[in-house]
């Protein structure tokens, strides 16, 4: 066995830089967009001071910013800006209230269900809002079913994992993994064009994680919270011969215990009446009321009313016709040293009459968010106590100008529930039409994204949020990366060197082994820098075994995919890690096994379809 020497002084420049990439992606202490953007400068700083020529073409500096460009960038930041549009308007959130009603049923299938489910709407959607959106089901379920969540946590985050690697646009690794073996001159991936074996062994995997899983997992109790406490406004209707028909206003506050704070009354729509103490009440007056949902459920029982959300006065308050948020914010504010807060009460600064917000929960002395339905209005606040609050965008806005606390940067924004139905088309057609040929996925997850501003399921400030700088630095970086290797003849002297170790071993061994080290490096570096570094070697490879390169190309998507044996390897990975309280240990027992599982069965299925 001889080892080749490497071609050119560049090739073995960019080979060091390519070593030195992955050290700085592996390091949690430096941002990843900090070391993609040192390499980038290295390698266009470098072939600037020093050109590289062969055959009389000069590969200029410049072009190692053509990534920004790139139509795989483009699709990537597009299917970001369209995947929040599905966050921002809770589309999915029917498919949570679905999976938590069939959980009480039967917890087992139920298991099953979601992980299937989960790994569907990955196909399509970027698995991160697919995992924001199961994460406090899961959580809930758990609290009511006192079934222990750490079992079922990560599961379902692996197998959007899994859902992911079935499609070109089920996460940005494929995406560029297919950009990258365009740009070397192989027939474009369509969508579905490697979902069959991805299907076979996603399915292995998800048996995985249904029957072993949840047994290798430790029953911990871990402290569960399920999501933030939110105000809903909504009409409570006086029922005829009910307990408030032809009484006046202060029963129902009586009822309540004077809990229930009454916004306004309603006789007829548009048609308010004075809110005096004695004003009788008749059939189907609407009490306009903002509180929590169960607070709202409450006095819906005790009143023997009917709960209606606001905007919504025909149809009942069911879990199908939920209470909603019109352009909803929750925010935290801070009472400092000198400000008016310090040492009274919201109800004696008559906070939600000058500001228009809600105060739902208290945060004290490093103790979690205390929910003090009852008397957070009267409780004496002092310096460091953090309030969330609720309220519509623009008091939100006013907020920040109010000198006597301060706004803490950590504004979330609440789903425009009635505009769901309108993003799910949207990213349906999106879908649709690259699914078809009809457009590539780069213009019509665009137009998209367009889609998603021009019919207000996004805002543009929600759609710069959607982006990711880290994302965008990676993707370019990494293109760059691989067009060195290229140009110079990196990536065939690494190809030579694999092909030279690999000895007399078959073409499907050299497959699995360049699968199993893709599977390697995702777990310690970035997978999508693991997947365009390891992309032009895999072709490299094949033409030097005069083989097909497309099985070569999947083993490097399918290998950078594998990311499931430790917490870094994947964003998806660390929010649920946090959500479940895991240890590192737990990724690396649970994960390894699905790794080797995978690796066994795309190294079945790749020469069984492609070779």
């Amino acid at each position: 066995m001889t080892i080749p020497l490497p071609p050119n002084p560049h090739a073995v420049a960019v080979l060091l830089l390519t070593g030195l990439a992955l050290v700085l992606f592996s390091r949690d202490k430096l941002p990843l967009e900090t070391s993609s953007l040192v390499i980038l400068v290295c390698l266009a700083v470098g072939f600037e001071a020093v050109p590289f020529e062969e055959n009389g073409a000069r590969l200029r500096a410049v072009d190692f910013f053509l990534g920004f460009g790139n139509e795989a960038l483009v699709a990537v930041c597009a299917l970001m800006i369209a995947g929040q549009g599905i966050l921002r308007t809770g589309a999915l959130d029917p498919v949570g209230r679905s999976l938590a009603r069939f959980w009480r049923v039967s917890p087992g299938l139920s298991l099953l269900l979601t992980l299937l489910l989960g790994g569907f709407i990955s196909a399509f959607i970027n698995n991160v809002p697919v995992v924001v959106l199961l994460l406090p089901v899961l959580i809930s379920v758990s609290l009511k079913t006192d079934t222990p969540a750490a079992k079922v946590l990560m599961p379902m985050g692996f197998s959007t994992l899994l859902g992911g690697t079935t499609t070109t646009i089920g996460t940005s690794t494929n995406l560029l993994v297919v950009a990258v073996a365009m740009e070397m001159g192989l027939a474009p991936f369509h969508m579905f064009d490697f979902a069959v074996p991805a299907v076979i062994a996603g399915l292995l995997g998800a048996a995985y994680l249904w029957l072993v899983a949840p047994r290798l997992l430790p029953d911990r109790k871990i402290c569960l919270t399920d999501a933030s406490p939110r105000i809903f406004t909504a009409h409570l209707a006086v029922a005829p011969g009910g307990p408030l028909d032809g009484q006046p206003l202060l029963k129902a506050l009586d009822m309540t215990g004077n809990k229930m704070k009454i916004d306004a009354l309603e006789r007829g729509e548009g048609n308010k009446l004075m809110l005096l103490p004695d004003v009788i009440l008749a059939p189907d007056d609407h009490l306009v009321v903002s509180d929590t949902p169960k607070r709202l459920k409450e006095f819906e029982k005790i009143l023997s009313g009917t709960l209606y959300p606001a905007g919504s006065e025909d149809e009942p308050v069911t879990e199908d016709n939920p209470l909603r948020e019109p352009d909803q914010q929750i925010t935290e504010i801070a009472v400092f040293q000198g400000s008016r807060l310090h040492g009274t009460t919201l109800n004696d600064y008559h906070f939600s009459e000058r500001t228009g917000l809600v105060a739902l929960a208290i945060h004290r002395s490093g103790k979690r968010y205390e929910r003090i339905e009852d008397h957070v209005g009267d409780l004496q606040l002092r310096v460091g106590d953090i309030l969330l609050v609720q309220g519509p965008r623009r008091n939100i806005a006013e907020l920040k100008r109010n000198t006597d606390f301060l706004v803490l940067d950590s504004t979330m924004d609440l789903p425009y529930s009635r505009k769901a139905p309108l993003a799910l088309a949207i990213m349906l057609a999106v879908i649709v039409a690259a699914a078809a040929g009809l457009l590539p996925i780069a213009i019509s997850a665009t137009a998209g994204a367009l889609l998603m501003i021009l019919t207000g399921c996004l805002t543009w400030r929600d759609a710069t949020r959607a982006l990711s700088v880290q994302v965008v630095l990676i993707v370019v970086t990494s293109l760059a990366l691989g067009t060195a290797m290229i140009k110079t003849g990196g990536a065939q002297y690494l190809g030579s060197v694999f092909v030279a170790l690999s000895g007399n071993a078959s073409p499907a061994m050299v497959l699995s082994g360049l699968m199993l080290l893709m599977a390697g490096l995702t777990n310690i570096i970035s997978n999508n820098a693991t997947a365009v570094i390891g992309t032009p070697i895999a072709v490299s490879i094949a033409r030097q075994m005069g083989l097909a390169p497309e099985p070569f190309v999947l083993a490097v998507l399918f290998g950078a995919n594998m990311s499931y044996a430790t917490p870094m390897a994947y964003k998806t990975n660390l929010l649920v890690m946090n959500a479940g309280e895991y240890a590192f240990s737990d990724f690396l027992k649970v994960g390894v096994p699905l790794v080797l599982i995978m690796w066994g069965a795309f190294s079945f299925l790749l020469p069984f379809f492609y070779m």
